[in-house]
């Protein structure tokens, strides 16, 4: 969806974020983008093949922030997460262990 013209409109002071789906970019585009200095940066979360391999250019570039698919999480959305998960397997446990 968001290619190389649409990522020649940005300004130079702009920063790109995804963390939606990787191939929404093209992550060639926006590596030459990104290599050129066409924009300021990109905060990136998703990419066209998960995980990024270890020589993968968004691993290089100084103006790339590439974390795995958990960008968005809170220490208060993990204490809910597993809290919750943890009430699950409690709730589910006795059930089990009377079908044995």
């Amino acid at each position: 969806m968001w290619g190389g013209e649409d990522l020649a409109f940005m300004k130079p002071t702009a920063y790109l974020i995804n963390t939606s789906r990787g191939p929404l970019v093209d992550e060639s585009a926006l590596i030459k983008t990104l290599e050129e200095n066409k924009i300021a940066g990109a905060a990136l979360d998703v990419f066209d093949k998960e995980p990024l391999d270890q020589g993968h250019p968004f691993r290089k570039l100084n103006n790339v922030l590439a974390t795995p698919h958990i960008g968005f999480v809170t220490q208060d959305t993990y204490d809910l997460f597993f809290n919750d998960i943890v009430k699950v397997l409690l709730d589910w446990l006795p059930q089990h262990q009377k079908n044995r």
